[in-house]
């Protein structure tokens, strides 16, 4: 029998221990001397709330201002800072949601927004100014979602995304999946989930479970960002999920100060790799409000294409790609 050992009860444990207070999280990394830090992340915070689980936080040096993983959660002045073709909603998702909490933007997939919460709040995220409370599927809208697929019977592929999708219990997770086991048409359900990577105690025995016992391929889409974020214990997890017949892929967004280096990005696909996840997407970063700075000049970005080439063999390398919204899939980025 495959086990992690986590229930329902650990990773919600985890969960509620997380950090929210930016004076916590620099107190704890010997940071809290640096006033203006402290003071400009409190107040960028009230726009767009810290939070971080504590098993993220542990893997962090201490007195690093620049280290990769505090860069991404770290509320930083640099946010209120405006500036020309970042917006709010810069895939412009409202135009391809047929209604509330579906999206259907490119052919044979459909996404659901099956949470409007994270276990992290990553700085750079395309939906840090989404009404989630506006645009959640929620349990009374399934059949609307079912029907809408009856009604497109090309779609094959269900994509659960959010927020993190895996923050709903398991028990509403399968009874979802039950329900679109009567769709015949649907062969694949596509999760993108941070949670492996951020709070392992997620991937819980039931959900291990619910995994292999279902008719559907189940894809994974971790996040993963820099190599510093995995140790043994997510290495634990990712195994296990893979035991249970889940296909693990990687995303990571590109951005300045985290992962702009080639070394970072060729220790992070050897590491994955070595984990038996496949580097799938190396996302340009979505021109969202309040990112400007963790953006990659396009020069800097081919010259980390040339050098993954030539750094590391074919199966390794992933793609670089961009959304564009109204395209008809992800624009593969060229050296």
């Amino acid at each position: 029998m495959i086990t992690t050992g986590y229930t329902q009860k650990d990773w919600q444990q985890a969960l509620a221990t997380a950090l929210n207070d930016p004076v916590d999280l620099l107190t704890m990394l010997e940071l809290d001397q640096l006033t203006e830090v402290v003071q400009a992340a409190e107040r960028i915070s009230q726009l767009f709330p810290l939070r971080v689980p504590l098993s993220f936080v542990k893997k962090m040096r201490k007195r690093c201002l620049n280290d990769p993983l505090l860069r991404q959660v770290l509320p930083l002045q640099a946010e209120a800072t405006r500036a020309v073709g970042f917006v709010k909603d810069p895939l412009k998702e409202r135009e391809f949601s047929p209604f509330k909490g579906i999206l259907h933007k490119y052919r044979g997939r459909v996404l659901w927004m099956i949470a409007g919460t994270c276990a992290i709040h990553c700085r750079y995220c395309f939906r840090r100014h989404y009404l989630y409370s506006d645009h959640i599927f929620t349990r009374s809208k399934w059949q609307s979602g079912l029907n809408y697929l009856r009604q497109n019977p090309d779609v094959d592929e269900v994509i659960f995304s959010g927020g993190d999708p895996l923050l709903i219990k398991d028990t509403i997770l399968g009874e979802l999946i039950e329900e679109l086991t009567h769709l015949k048409q649907i062969k694949r359900i596509r999760i993108h989930t941070r949670l492996p990577i951020v709070l392992p105690e997620r991937i819980t025995d039931n959900f291990l479970q619910l995994c292999q016992q279902t008719r559907f391929q189940i894809v994974l889409v971790v996040h993963c960002n820099h190599a510093q974020e995995l140790d043994q214990h997510v290495a634990k997890i990712l195994s296990a999920l893979r035991a249970a017949r889940v296909i693990l892929l990687n995303q990571t967004v590109l951005l300045k100060g985290v992962n702009d280096h080639l070394s970072d990005l060729v220790e992070l696909s050897k590491q994955l790799f070595a984990m038996h996840v496949i580097p799938y997407y190396i996302h340009q970063l979505d021109p969202v409000d309040g990112s400007k700075h963790f953006e990659v000049t396009e020069l800097r970005r081919k010259r980390l294409m040339r050098g993954l080439l030539a750094s590391l063999p074919g199966y390794m390398v992933p793609k670089f790609v961009q959304e564009i919204p109204g395209g008809a899939s992800k624009e593969w980025l060229t050296v």
